[in-house]
C-alpha cells in the first residue's frame, strides 16, 4: 500500500513540475493558441494588388508590422491577406477569412462595402472594418475614413511651387467621392499658389491598369505638364514608368516629376539620367496611413475595445495623412509647411469635391 501511495505521489510531482515548466517557458501565459486567435487579423484587398505600391500595399505592410509586434505567424490563427483580382472575389475572400476564424477582417476600399456589410450582419461575433466608406448602425463594423483632401492640398502647393511650366496634371483612378477629395484638395492647393495655373485632370477608370496610366502620363508630359499627382492605386505605376522613361533620356533641367499617393513612393522615383548621374523624380508623396489604421484598430480589437458601430477619421491631427518631403527643395518644403499650419488652424477650409472633372484652366 505504501509503495502504491508513493508511486501516486511521484506521478503528481512529475505532472506539477511539467506544468510549471510549461508555464515558465510561456511567460506565465495559459496558451498561445487562444491568445493568437483573439489577435488574428485578415485584410481583403481591392483589385489593385498587394504590391500596388499604394493603398493595398500600405494596408499589408501595416498588418505585417502588427503581426510581428504581437508575435503572430502569417496564416490562419495569425495574420494574412486575401487577394481580390476583380470584384467577384470580394465575397468569396471574406467568406474564406471567416471560415478560417480570423477575429478581425478589414475590407480595403469602398468597393468592398456591400460585401462587408452583408458578412457583418451574418457573422455578429466577427469584427469587421471598412476603409474609405461608412457602414452605420452595425455594432461589429468600424468605418475608417481619411482627410485626404488635406494632404492633397499640400501636394497641390508643392506642384505649383516646383513647376517650371505652370502646367500640372492629376491622374485619378475611378471617379467618386473618395478620389474627389484628392482632386479637390490638389486643385485648391495649386491655385492658392497661382490662380492661373493650368491643371489637366484625367481619369483612368481603373485602379490596376498601369498601361493606361502610362498612356495618360505620356500625353500630359508631351503637353507640357511637368508635375503629375497620381491618385489611382496600381494604375499610378504607369505614371512612374513614363516619368522614368523620359527622365533617363533628358538633362536634369528638363526633369518631369510625379507626386506619389497613399504610401511614401520616393524609392519608385529613383533613376539614372543620360549622363550617368543618379537622381530621383518623386517630388513628394501624399501619404495615407492605411497601414497604421489597420494596426490601431487591430490592437483595440485584441484589447477588447473594438470601436464597432463608430466612424474613425484620420487627418493631420490624428497623424493619419501627411505629405512626405521626398525630393522637394527647401523653398518648396517651406511653402508646404506654411500651408499645413493654415489648414490645421482652420484658416483654410479645403474642399472635398471638385467643381468639375474636366481639365481646370
Amino acid at each position: 500500500m505504501n509503495r502504491f501511495r508513493w508511486t501516486i505521489v511521484a506521478i503528481v510531482v512529475v505532472v506539477i513540475a511539467a506544468v510549471g515548466a510549461y508555464f515558465g517557458l510561456n511567460g506565465g501565459k495559459k496558451t498561445s493558441t487562444n491568445d493568437s486567435g483573439k489577435k488574428s487579423v485578415a485584410i481583403i484587398t481591392d483589385t489593385g494588388g498587394i504590391d500596388d505600391h499604394s493603398f493595398n500595399q500600405s494596408a499589408w505592410e501595416g498588418l505585417q508590422k502588427y503581426g510581428k509586434e504581437e508575435g503572430l505567424s502569417k496564416g490562419n490563427n495569425g495574420y494574412n491577406y486575401f487577394q481580390s483580382n476583380d470584384e467577384s472575389d470580394y465575397k468569396p475572400n471574406i467568406n474564406s477569412a471567416i471560415q478560417a476564424k480570423f477575429k478581425t477582417i478589414f475590407g480595403i476600399g469602398y468597393d468592398l462595402e456591400p460585401a462587408v456589410k452583408q458578412a457583418a450582419k451574418q457573422n455578429p461575433k466577427t469584427n469587421f472594418g471598412i476603409i474609405d466608406d461608412t457602414i452605420p448602425n452595425i455594432k461589429n463594423v468600424v468605418s475608417i475614413t481619411f482627410h485626404t483632401e488635406q494632404s492633397s492640398y499640400l501636394a497641390g502647393v508643392a506642384a505649383a511651387k516646383a513647376s517650371k511650366t505652370q502646367k500640372i496634371g492629376f491622374v485619378g483612378g475611378v471617379k467618386g467621392d473618395i478620389i474627389d477629395t484628392f482632386q479637390a484638395g490638389y486643385v485648391a492647393g495649386a491655385k492658392s499658389v497661382n490662380k492661373n495655373i493650368q491643371i489637366n485632370v484625367q481619369y483612368a477608370n481603373s485602379y490596376s491598369d498601369a498601361a493606361q496610366g502610362k498612356t495618360i502620363a505620356s500625353a500630359m508630359y508631351a503637353d507640357g505638364d511637368d508635375v503629375i499627382f497620381t491618385a489611382a492605386g496600381g494604375t499610378g505605376n504607369g505614371v512612374f514608368a513614363q516619368a522614368k522613361a523620359l527622365n533617363q533620356k533628358q538633362a536634369a533641367d528638363k526633369k518631369v516629376w510625379v507626386i506619389g499617393v497613399d504610401r511614401d513612393q520616393k524609392s519608385d522615383g529613383n533613376y539614372t539620367d543620360k549622363n550617368g548621374n543618379k537622381s530621383n523624380f518623386t517630388l513628394a508623396s501624399a501619404v495615407k496611413e492605411v497601414g497604421q489604421a489597420v494596426i490601431d484598430i487591430s490592437k483595440k480589437a485584441q484589447a477588447g475595445k473594438f470601436p464597432g458601430g463608430k466612424t474613425v477619421s484620420f487627418g493631420f491631427k490624428e497623424h493619419g495623412v501627411y505629405l512626405a518631403k521626398d525630393s522637394m527643395s527647401s523653398s518648396v518644403w517651406s511653402a508646404v509647411q506654411a500651408a499645413k499650419k493654415k489648414v490645421e488652424s482652420g484658416s483654410i477650409k479645403v474642399p472635398i469635391h471638385p467643381k468639375s472633372y474636366a481639365s481646370v484652366q
